[in-house]
């Protein structure tokens, strides 16, 4: 068994004072026990109203439902190792090729039946809980990335129209930085940047690049990859007209655009509750990611419902996950949560493929680079990173900081084989 799931066993006195999974009562109720996180404030209180409406709807089935709200996936792997998980959790899609990897989902696809309606679900999404034909979890909502873009600074700037190409996007980025001053940083930047793997992947494809080669080997630091990368990096060093959250005091690019700090950003449907709450009078609008290349391009994020391969009473675990995932219960969901659901006539009905600010996340769907590469993505990810920040810092140049990076991990997973 591979390493980067075997090392968790080292913390197995986690799971002394829990209980076993799938418990069926005394008094003739079966417990399915629920974990997940916390997305945003209200979720916990609206999964909860909606698990009283399925124990309503299925009087025999009771429902433990726990918000992990640290370090949680290494809690469900602590848990999976010593036979104590829940019946049915989250799982990122960025986590869920090592548990399929290692046989601890409970395959979907013989409870599905016609009535779901599983074809309703956006296809992209679902490939992410796809292996070797077998569905393991069922998504509950997603992002993609989009261009959020401040109207007041894009009118100060005579511009009417989002940039539809990084050309674009860079001349666009010139005439919105305000800087009066070249021996300091300027006052307001064109576009806030996220140095990360998870933001910069689809960047790497937009030339033919990729992160694994045919072998499985790292391969980022191909000529293709560099050549969607190095747009970044030029226009953070020559045009001087991007910046980092830390170049503005900030902690985060939905920060650093709320504050003003930033004409435009790219970033996911979470910016929108963060905008709403904190800074509501904020004119803002939203567009399709510019395109780099001959094809368009983003980044999808999205988590599904899953079921421990030995949850006890399987049955009624996925009466859990299907109706959480059915139409009702995503329909519940997205009318009060920030979040896309995944059923396309869910979106549909709800008007978000015909409101301005949500329709280019739905666009980017059927396009959009799934934050997923296997399961070594994490530890190719750290090395990406401190690299990739390294060469935008002008510490080294990018073909130098991407091959140090692909060294180093090809090295670390050769080495977590044997």
């Amino acid at each position: 068994m591979n390493k980067i799931f075997l090392k968790w066993v080292s913390i197995l006195l986690v799971i002394l004072s829990l209980t076993a999974c799938g418990v069926r009562s005394g008094d003739g109720f079966t417990t399915v026990t629920l974990s997940g996180w916390q997305s945003f404030p209200a979720e916990k209180e609206l999964v909860a109203q909606l698990l009283k409406n399925f124990e309503f709807t299925h009087p025999n089935i009771k429902v433990k439902y726990e918000i992990i709200s640290d370090q949680y996936m290494d809690v469900i792997k602590t848990r999976l190792i010593g036979d104590a998980a829940p019946d049915v959790f989250y799982l990122d899609a960025f986590e869920a090729p090592l548990l399929m990897d290692h046989g601890v989902l409970e395959p979907l696809d013989n409870y599905i039946t016609t009535e779901f309606n599983f074809a309703d679900f956006e296809q992209s999404l679902l490939k992410a809980f796809k292996k070797d034909g077998k569905t393991y979890g069922l998504p509950k909502d997603f992002s993609t990335l989009v261009l959020f873009y401040n109207k007041d600074h894009f009118s100060q700037a005579n511009l009417t129209v989002p940039p539809k190409t990084w050309k674009q996007l860079r001349e666009y980025s010139k005439k919105l930085t305000i800087d009066t001053n070249r021996d300091r940083r300027p006052e307001r930047y064109g576009l806030g940047i996220a140095p990360e793997l998870a933001r910069q992947y689809f960047m790497i494809k937009a030339f033919g690049g990729r992160l694994f080669d045919r072998k499985g080997n790292v391969a980022f630091a191909s000529r293709k990859s560099l050549k969607g990368l190095q747009p970044i990096v030029d226009q953070y060093q020559n045009d001087r007209s991007s910046a980092l959250p830390s170049d503005v005091g900030t902690n985060s690019g939905s920060e650093m655009f709320g504050q003003g700090k930033a004409s435009m950003v790219l970033e996911g449907s979470w910016l929108l509750l963060y905008l709403q709450e904190t800074f509501p009078n904020l004119e803002f609008a939203t567009a399709e990611v510019p395109s780099l290349g001959r094809t368009k391009g983003t980044m999808a994020y999205t988590v599904a419902y899953v079921m421990n391969k030995k949850a006890k009473h399987k049955d009624a675990a996925w009466a859990l996950i299907s109706y959480l995932t059915g139409k009702e219960g995503m329909e519940a969901v997205a009318k009060m949560a920030p979040v896309l659901p995944a059923r396309k006539s869910v979106l549909s009905e709800l008007g978000y493929d015909r409101n301005p600010l949500y329709a280019p996340f739905i666009k980017g769907a059927s396009y959009a680079t799934l934050w997923q590469a296997g399961e070594n993505l994490p530890l190719v990810r750290t090395h990406f990173d401190n690299q990739f920040l390294s060469a935008l810092l002008g510490e080294q140049s990018l073909k130098s900081a991407m091959k140090k990076a692909q060294k180093a991990a090809n090295q670390e997973i050769q080495e977590s084989r044997y």
